[in-house]
Parts: C-alpha cells; sequence; structure tokens
C-alpha cells in the first residue's frame, strides 16, 4: 500500500493507494470518525460490484449503515439527485459525528462530498474512488459539486475528506473508456509539473501496477499543489489545464463526452496555440498529441469557435471579462496567464485552426 499525507489548512488526511482497500475500509476509517452511522453513497453500476463489500467492513468495525443508490452517470450529478441525499443522511438521523462513504467515481465523489459539507454544515466523509480519474483527480483536494443547465460544476464548496481509500483491484472492471477517461487527467498532470510522469503515461503497454504507480504520483503532486493553496486562488489554477476549453467542449456535448477525453482536447487547443505564438516549441505539442493516442484520447473537436465560446462564458474559472489560462511552456513546466474574453477567444480560435485536421476528433 502507498500512503500520501495531504494538510491543508482546513484538515489533514492520508491516501491510501492498494490492494484491497473496500474491505478494510471501516477498519481504516474507524479510528478516524468512530464507529457511529455511515451512508454509503453509490451509483447503480458501482454498487453491484462494490456496496457489498464496503458495507461486510463497516459491518465488522461497529459501523450502522445505509446504501443510497443514484442513477450512473453526468446526468445524475444535479440538485434533483441532491436533495433526495441529504433526505436520506436525515431520515438516517445522521449527525455531525456521522460520515458519508463516498463509493464511485467523480459523480459520485462530488455529490457525496457536497452532501457531506452541506449537511448539519459538515459531516465526516471518507472518499472511495473506484475509477481511475476519480482516483487521481476529484477524490483529492477537497473540491465538491453538482452542475447546473449552465454549465459544470457552478454550484459546490472547497471540503476536505477526512480520508481517501483507492483500491486497485477496481482497476480489474474498468471499460476501456474509463482508462482511457482517467489517463486525460495523468497526461495533464505530468503536462503541468512532471516530465517522467508524462513519459511513463504514454507508454505503450501499462499494466495494473503500473498504473497504480501513476495514481501514486499524481496525489503526490496533488498534494503539493493543494497544500499551498487550497481555495485555487493562485498556484492550484494549474490544476485546470486544458479545463477552459475542455469543459466547453463538455457541455457543448451535453456532457455526453467523458471528462477525461474532453480534457485531451483542451490540452491539444491551448498547446496547438501556444506553439503558433511560441510560448513552447512544436515538440511539445507533437509529444501531447502522440501521449493522447496512446491512451486513445482525442486531440481535436469538431465544435465551432462560436459554440465553444459561449460555453466557456458559463465557466466558473471566468471572472468578468477575463479569464486565467494556463500555457504549457515545455513537457512540466506551464505559465498562468490572466488574459481578456477577447484574447481567450484568439488562442481558442488559433488552436482550432492548428487541429481541425487531427484524426482524433470528438463528435
Amino acid at each position: 500500500m502507498n500512503s500520501v499525507t495531504v494538510s491543508t489548512p482546513s484538515k489533514k488526511y492520508y491516501v491510501h493507494t492498494g490492494a484491497e482497500l473496500l474491505s478494510a475500509a471501516g477498519e481504516i476509517a474507524a479510528p478516524l470518525r468512530g464507529t457511529g452511522k455511515a451512508l454509503i453513497v453509490s451509483d447503480s453500476n458501482v454498487a453491484p460490484l462494490y456496496a457489498e463489500r464496503v458495507q461486510k467492513s463497516l459491518d465488522h468495525a461497529g459501523f450502522t449503515h445505509q446504501l443510497h443508490v443514484i442513477p450512473a452517470g453526468e446526468q445524475s450529478k444535479n440538485i434533483h439527485s441532491l436533495f433526495p441525499l441529504l433526505n436520506a443522511m436525515a431520515s438516517f438521523g445522521m449527525t455531525r459525528a456521522d460520515t458519508v462513504f463516498a463509493l464511485g467515481g467523480g459523480v459520485i465523489g462530488d455529490m457525496g462530498g457536497l452532501a457531506a459539507s452541506l449537511y448539519m454544515r459538515g459531516i465526516g466523509l471518507v472518499q472511495l474512488p473506484t475509477s481511475l480519474l476519480a482516483a487521481v483527480d476529484s477524490s483529492v483536494g477537497g473540491k465538491t459539486a453538482i452542475d447546473l443547465d449552465a454549465g459544470k460544476n457552478l454550484v459546490g464548496t472547497f471540503y476536505q475528506p477526512d480520508l481517501v481509500l483507492y483500491d486497485t483491484d477496481t482497476i480489474a472492471t474498468l471499460p476501456g473508456e474509463q482508462l482511457a477517461n482517467g489517463f486525460g487527467e495523468i497526461v495533464k498532470t505530468g503536462m503541468i509539473r512532471d516530465e517522467r510522469l508524462f513519459k511513463a503515461s504514454a507508454a505503450e503497454k501499462i499494466d495494473a501496477a503500473a498504473i497504480a504507480n501513476l495514481v501514486h504520483r499524481c496525489v503526490e503532486i496533488k498534494r503539493d499543489v493543494v497544500r499551498s493553496d487550497e481555495k485555487e486562488t493562485g498556484l492550484r489554477m494549474i490544476l485546470n489545464f486544458g479545463h477552459t476549453f475542455g469543459h466547453a467542449v463538455e457541455k457543448c456535448s451535453n456532457f455526453s463526452i467523458p471528462h477525461g477525453f474532453c480534457v485531451a482536447v483542451g490540452m491539444a487547443l491551448i498547446t496547438a496555440a501556444c506553439v503558433k505564438r511560441r510560448i513552447c516549441e512544436p515538440e511539445v505539442y507533437s509529444r501531447l498529441v502522440a501521449a493522447l493516442r496512446v491512451r486513445g484520447l482525442p486531440a481535436a473537436t469538431r465544435y465551432s469557435a462560436d459554440d465553444l465560446f459561449a460555453s466557456m462564458m458559463a465557466d466558473k474559472k471566468r471572472a468578468s471579462n477575463t479569464v486565467t489560462l494556463v500555457l504549457p511552456r515545455e513537457i512540466g513546466v506551464v505559465e498562468r496567464r490572466k488574459v481578456m474574453l477577447d484574447e481567450a477567444r484568439e488562442f481558442l480560435e488559433e488552436g482550432l485552426e492548428l487541429t481541425k485536421n487531427a484524426q482524433e476528433a470528438v463528435a
């Protein structure tokens, strides 16, 4: 088992990565949270696979528990799912001494985290990510959110978990698309902070043990960033590399294209524009596209500049008439640059122009 300690101004907690951790969730959580009530929040895809394993673990540790299942998919990440979840917590008689166990991918992690932060102004939270994307991204760092019709993650809080357990046995049940989805964020992390991680993420052949090591390194990098900037007012913005344009692609698709795929497109667009502006060398773009291709990720989009820019206007990262773009200088090195919206559109148009012939375009 690999462990990372995350220390933020609001909370210190551990992120454990290894085999059979779902079966040990209760045993590991009990000393941190006590053995009160536990609400397992999961979705209709994950619960049949793993809920019983967590329930047995909680039983063994002495928790009283219930299971709350939400329909799988981004379409459930909204107020219509959040209110029933909060009501389930109230009906269960949960108090501040009790704990939400978020068992699933990013949607469940975000939903469960937001509910835990809101209920009685904050109760316990254990993140149990079962997707690669959630393991390297949403389960660590304390961001919680739901979507609105106007855009992604527009209602949320910063609320750090008490514990994160990533059971690497879950890799075996992930379909290829979900592995690729997670690699969108792994490649991103290498692009912004670690060339060795980037190279490893682009390996032609990769097994579960190698993936576990990549997750561990991504968590280390996110720990370092979040420790210095918990509320995303400075350095933490680099974690948004590829997200400004990527979120626009996601919204244009009505969230039908997975998040990691959209981040891949966003990275390609902004890197292509940076090549044109001589902010980075052409090699940076070609290496990025090659890495995305190896992992089965797209490097272009068919959506127009008008559609994408309109979606960008609803992004929470926009501040009045400016937006902060994360620009690659070389593999592992990026800069933050606040630009006017007109210039952001120019970056977008340049990226679209240079990537329009890519075979990896998404619908």
